[in-house]
């Protein structure tokens, strides 16, 4: 078996897990992308140790835009995607990737690497504690202005660690009092448009490092995005349908823990 066969086999795998992930949690799956794929693309030796980790958060950009359309459709389908909220979402999310994706391929890698692993902490302590919070006060939407502004610095750091936005969204909405499930499905639409702009930032300022030839589009891999796509367009429907099966705040724990575990192999490593 050769080894480019090999390792997207590896990515079929990590996107058939991330997928699920997407469409229950709201994530795109980037947390975890991200880190397997530095792995898997350092074990492979497809390119040096210094640009590992902006390929793979270029590839996980990229990889999302898919698994968000999927977890979308399903949400939307469900009807849990607040339209007359999430124009306003994307308008900033939007913004704030473009912006990001430039600026991220410019940072040392040791710089992205530790961005990365303190954000992933955070959000799994976020995760955690929101677990546990049944009963959330009451607090009113801000204005469309406002909240855009807001979404465009969410838009800004999920782009430059190369997650959907779920993970940064869904607590925002949810504290100001939006359900669970629609901002589980507002993140899901709104991770179109992060993929979206952060991938064309990427690909732009990494036509230079990379040609296709070499299998990049840009900081893109496309072998690698075409093994995760491949499952996670069809695991991230099951996961949107289990919302309404499954104990997600329990799921949220188990994964808010994974998370710390990862944050500290990345920043180690």
């Amino acid at each position: 078996m050769s080894e480019l066969l090999l390792l997207v086999i590896y990515c079929a795998l990590l996107g058939s897990c991330v997928g699920f992930l997407a469409g229950l949690l709201g994530i795109g799956g980037g947390l975890v992308i991200v880190p397997v794929l530095s792995s898997i693309l350092l074990y492979f030796e497809v390119l040096p140790q210094q640009q590992v980790v902006v390929a793979a958060i270029a590839t996980s950009l990229a990889s999302i835009l898919f698994t968000s359309t999927s977890s979308a459709i399903a949400h939307h389908k469900n009807g849990n995607v607040p339209w007359d909220l999430a124009p306003w979402v994307m308008i900033g999310v939007a913004f704030g990737a473009l912006i990001s994706g430039f600026m991220a391929a410019l940072l040392p890698e040791k710089v992205v690497r530790i961005v990365f692993s303190v954000s992933v902490v955070l959000i799994a302590i976020k995760m955690f504690l929101s677990s546990k919070n049944d009963s959330p006060q009451e607090r009113k939407i801000p204005n469309k202005g406002l909240l855009t502004i807001f979404t465009t610095v969410t838009g800004g750091l999920s782009a430059m660690i190369g997650i959907g936005g779920g993970a940064l969204l869904v607590p925002l909405l949810t504290f100001f009092s939006v359900d669970m499930k629609k901002a589980i499905g507002c993140a899901s639409a709104c991770g179109i448009v992060i993929a979206l702009f952060g991938s064309i930032g990427y690909i732009s300022s990494g036509s230079s490092h990379f040609s296709l030839q070499e299998g990049f589009a840009g900081f893109v891999y496309l072998p690698a995005l075409f093994g995760i796509v491949s499952t996670s367009w069809f695991t991230a429907p099951l996961g949107a349908r289990s919302t309404h099966y499954l104990p997600v705040a329990t799921i949220k724990k188990i994964f808010a823990a994974l998370l710390l575990v990862i944050a500290v192999n990345m920043a180690i490593n």
